[in-house]
This record gives structure tokens, C-alpha cells and sequence, in this order.
């Protein structure tokens, strides 16, 4: 007998976390086609050379990488956003530019697992390529708000900030050539703490004084209102510029969509991976930040670049949906807590079969879900349990009339007609 083990980081998933999981991911794909956004897919394994060196040192080291039968040096994606740009390089004649895409799959990457983070996990992108404005900026924040606002989250807060202006403040204080090791340790300012990212920025720097510029930087949103905020990240950064007039349209947008309260200018937030260049973000839920991002992403005008002449600049986002998941379990949301596999179970005996048949039939086209039990002669208890286990709200037997059990109520009704029936049926 081999034993049916998982590889660490890996799981299966239950009907009771796939049934909310679909309903979360269908309500996301009607927020993107709301706004004209499109499907797409890509292949699950790239050309290594495809992947590496685009996301940052940390996630070379966390890539599946291996030789394939035809010795080829062959890799899983570890987002989806690297493959789009190698996407678009291929196809960008053939979709239409601006092009607005949405792509919800599995990626993998060989981190250590902990809550809410896994090896294969679920992202739910949708981004823009070829447009370089504040207005293709704020749609994805658009975006981003109403569709947690379609799943119904309470408590949640949007973390924004931008590379460029980072940038500018690290040339002004002539730490340009260290911005690269400096973003990656701001980056980890919530998971090591304030102190030990001004020692780590110490060590980098080889300067106390400009390790604690970059602190009084990364701080200076603390309890300032947006523009507050971005007034005094363009004083530390020599003046107002091009990174901090963008925020300013940015932020002018979020006030005309009538959603700028759900945003905050955070200047610590700098994303790890290196292909970010202008507006970055994240999202975190209030009442368990420990919990990390669950939506994230930013401006990277510069990855397609890497496979084709073609300027194609981008921005876009990602729900990461397996964290999504875990911080709304614990929270006890209502979302997960729907997890029937049917609306209404049909039970019969071999005389009533094509009975139950032709009922369940007419019941599916007036678009209720319905379960034909296929074991006839299984006793009574055994039906209950199968319908308790799938969350199964109705049990419709045959006899001289139809009975329609809740088997939430345990009441009971009889009728003449699935028409009369239908009418009683209450399904969320």
C-alpha cells in the first residue's frame, strides 16, 4: 500500500473549501468583466531563462526548476505576472492594445509554509498593458475596491505608495546605488520590526544618519492624511516631481470615484520584487494585519521589455486567494459559511425513478441545483447524513403527492405540481 501523503506545502481541497472558493472567484471574474477586462491563460511550466532573475534573488531561490525529458531547463511560474509580460511580447498584435486581462490560476514557489501561504497557492491578477497614466492607475484601485467590496469584506485598508518617489528620495540623499538592497530590507519592515530594519539599513548604508533618513521616510505616513503624507515625502525627496504629481492625480481620482477614505499613503510599502517602477500597493485586513498582504501589486513599465522593442508599460494587481481565504475563515465570514453542494436532494424509490427524473429536470431549468440520491435502497438515516455532510436544504420525496421537506425546519409540505413547489423554495 503507498500512503496518501501530501508534499509539504501542498494540499488537497474539500468541497467545503471549493464551494465558497468558486463563488469567491466567480463574484471576482463579474467585478473584471464589469470593467471590460478579459481572460487569459498561460502555460503552467516556462523556459527557466523565461523566469529568472525578474521577481528579485529571494524568488529565483524559491523557483521549481528542473530538466524535462527533452533536457530542457524548464521552470513552474511563480506568479502570473511574468509569464503575461512574455505573453504579450508574443501576442500583442493579436489582443488589442491597451490590453485589459484577468488571470486566476495556480503559481508555485518554494517558500517556507506558514498560515495563509502555501507552495501552490492561487493568485487572481488583473492588470493593463500599454497605457502609462493616473487613469490607468486608478482603475485597478478601482477595481481592487469594488471587488472586495462585492465579496462583502468588512475591515479592510489599501496600503499605497510609489518606487519612483522612493527612488528620488534615495538619489536626493545619495543612497541611488544601494536602492536595491534598501527596498528589500523596507520591505520586510512589517515581518523584523522598525528596529532591526534601521540596523539592517545601518549595515547597507554605512551610515547611521542616512539609515534613519530612510526611517523618518518610510514613517512619515504615520497618522497623516494622504496629502499630508505626500507633501512630505517630496520635501525629503528635493521638491515635488514627476513620482509625487502622479500620486496627486491618483489621489484626486480616488476622491472623484468617491473611494478615496479607503485608501492610505503608506511610503513603506515597496514590494520585493524588482520589476515594480511607479505606484505599488497592499492590502491589509483590520482586524488581523499579522495575516500579510492579501492584495498586491503596482506599476511595471519595464518587464515586457525584456522580450520585445515594444513599449508595453503595465499595472495591475493580485488577490492572493488562499490567504484571502484563511484570513476571512478566521474572521467567520459568511462567504465560507455556504457550503451546499445542491438546493434540493430527490429521494426515491425504483418505481419513482423516472418520477424523480422528470421533477429533477424541470427544477434545474428553473435554475435550482438539484441532487438525485442514486441509491434507492439505502435506509432513511443514511439519506440524512448525505444530505447534512453537503449542506443539502430540501429533501423532495414521492408518494401520492411530492413532499418538500426543509431540513433545516424539519417542516414539511406536500403539492400537486413542481410549479406550485418552486414558488416555496428559498435558496440564497
Amino acid at each position: 500500500m503507498i500512503e496518501p501523503v501530501v508534499l509539504k506545502g501542498f494540499r488537497d481541497s474539500l468541497p467545503k473549501d471549493e464551494i465558497p472558493k468558486k463563488r469567491i472567484i466567480r463574484k471576482l471574474e463579474d467585478v473584471f468583466s464589469s470593467y471590460g477586462f478579459v481572460p487569459i491563460d498561460t502555460p503552467v511550466l516556462e523556459y527557466t531563462k523565461i523566469l529568472l532573475g525578474k521577481g528579485g534573488g529571494e524568488t529565483d531561490k524559491q523557483i521549481f526548476r528542473f530538466e524535462d525529458n527533452g533536457g530542457r531547463d524548464v521552470a513552474m511560474r511563480f506568479d502570473l505576472t511574468v509569464p503575461f509580460a512574455r505573453f504579450l511580447a508574443a501576442h500583442h498584435d493579436e489582443v488589442g492594445i491597451p490590453f485589459k486581462r484577468y488571470h486566476i490560476n495556480k503559481v508555485w514557489r518554494g517558500e517556507n509554509p506558514q498560515k495563509g501561504r502555501y507552495r501552490e497557492f492561487i493568485q487572481c491578477d488583473f492588470d493593463i498593458v500599454g497605457a502609462d497614466n493616473a487613469e490607468s492607475d486608478y482603475e485597478i484601485l478601482s477595481m481592487m475596491y469594488h471587488s472586495f467590496s462585492a465579496l462583502g469584506i468588512d475591515g479592510y485598508t489599501f496600503h499605497i505608495s510609489h518606487r519612483g518617489l522612493f527612488s528620488t528620495f534615495l538619489d536626493n540623499i545619495g543612497l541611488k546605488d544601494k536602492s536595491v538592497d534598501i527596498l528589500r530590507t523596507v520591505d520586510k519592515l512589517r515581518k523584523i520590526g522598525e528596529d532591526e530594519v534601521r540596523t539592517q539599513l545601518a549595515g547597507i548604508t554605512g551610515d547611521e544618519e542616512k539609515a534613519e533618513a530612510v526611517i523618518k521616510y518610510i514613517t512619515a505616513g504615520d497618522g497623516s492624511s494622504f496629502p499630508d503624507t505626500l507633501s512630505k515625502l517630496a520635501e525629503l525627496s528635493g521638491g515635488a516631481n514627476e513620482a509625487s504629481r502622479r500620486m496627486e492625480e491618483i489621489y484626486a481620482l480616488l476622491e472623484a470615484g468617491g473611494i478615496a477614505s479607503a485608501f492610505v499613503f503608506d511610503p513603506s510599502i515597496t514590494r520585493g520584487l524588482d520589476y515594480y517602477t511607479g505606484i505599488v500597493y497592499e492590502t491589509f485586513l483590520d482586524r488581523i494585519p499579522s495575516l500579510g498582504s492579501v492584495c498586491s501589486g503596482g506599476r511595471y513599465n519595464n518587464l515586457a521589455s525584456l522580450y520585445t522593442k515594444e513599449e508595453l508599460p503595465g499595472v495591475g494587481s493580485s488577490i492572493g486567494l488562499d490567504r484571502l481565504m484563511a484570513g476571512l475563515e478566521e474572521l467567520k465570514s459568511p462567504l465560507l459559511a455556504s457550503i451546499s453542494s445542491a438546493d434540493v436532494l430527490v429521494v426515491h424509490k425504483d418505481s419513482e425513478t423516472a418520477q424523480a427524473i422528470k421533477a429533477a429536470e424541470e427544477l434545474r431549468r428553473n435554475g435550482i441545483r438539484t441532487d438525485i440520491y442514486l441509491n434507492p435502497d439505502a435506509k432513511m438515516k443514511k439519506i440524512y447524513s448525505y444530505a447534512e455532510m453537503k449542506a443539502i436544504p430540501y429533501m423532495l420525496t414521492f408518494s401520492d403527492t411530492m413532499t418538500l421537506k426543509d431540513l433545516r425546519t424539519r417542516e414539511t409540505r406536500e403539492y400537486q405540481s413542481i410549479a406550485e413547489m418552486i414558488k416555496d423554495i428559498k435558496v440564497d
